[in-house]
């Protein structure tokens, strides 16, 4: 089996292919983290930086996050059972008062596609909620999202609640959506800001200490 075409399948937004192709490599015995770094990670890839370059719009990034979260459903309880597999586990949501998903959902899929493990809180997050998953998760990122100015506040208001606590020194977190700026990131404390789904894959990997 080819691993390219898996990726091309991704590229292409083909989530039966994908899948498909993805149960018979299993089938066959191939390692799940090849097939995630060499097959369905580089597909990603392309279709981050067709995303970035203006070559793909929102529709196209979505089909293909699709295409890859089918197949990652298959390899995923595999690789839970390989030491070492995960990069770091992030928990992600949109802040309180704020009900838009698409972004922060498309950025959790590249995420978990890219090797993290993924917490995903939903929507309408408050500080407190952040924090708890954090402390049960034992994560060390928290992505935040927001598409309203007026839930802007909440991240801010989320940071002072982690610096408060222990577990600050020992997380990374990382703002984004449509209102949100590096400007506003580094005035409210944050880590790191990110402008769409592909650069949040890369900050996190830059902020976690982890290989591009």
């Amino acid at each position: 089996m080819e691993l390219g075409d898996v990726s091309n399948f991704i590229i292409e937004g083909n989530a039966p292919a994908a899948e498909q192709w993805t149960q018979s490599a299993i089938d066959e015995g191939m390692d799940p983290l090849v097939i995630v770094n060499e097959g369905l990670i580089p597909g990603m890839d392309v279709v981050g930086e067709r995303f970035k370059n203006g070559e793909y719009y929102l529709p196209e990034v979505l089909v293909s996050a699709r295409a890859m979260k089918w197949a990652m459903n298959l390899v995923r309880p595999l690789l839970a059972e390989t030491q070492g597999a995960s990069l770091g586990k992030v928990v992600i949501g949109t802040v309180r008062g704020d009900l838009h998903d698409i972004g922060k959902n498309l950025v959790s899929m590249m995420l978990d596609g890219a090797g993290f493990e993924v917490v995903d809180l939903g929507n309408d997050v408050s500080p407190e909620q952040f924090l708890e998953a954090v402390e049960e998760s034992d994560a060390n990122m928290i992505c935040m999202s927001a598409l309203l100015t007026t839930t802007m506040p909440i991240m801010k208001t989320t940071i002072e609640m982690l610096e408060q606590s222990e577990i600050r020194q020992n997380l990374r977190v990382m703002v984004g959506g449509a209102p949100v700026t590096q400007h506003y990131a580094s005035d409210i404390g944050a880590d790191g800001y990110a402008p769409e789904a592909a650069t949040a894959v890369e900050v996190a990997k830059e902020l976690l200490g982890v290989e591009k």
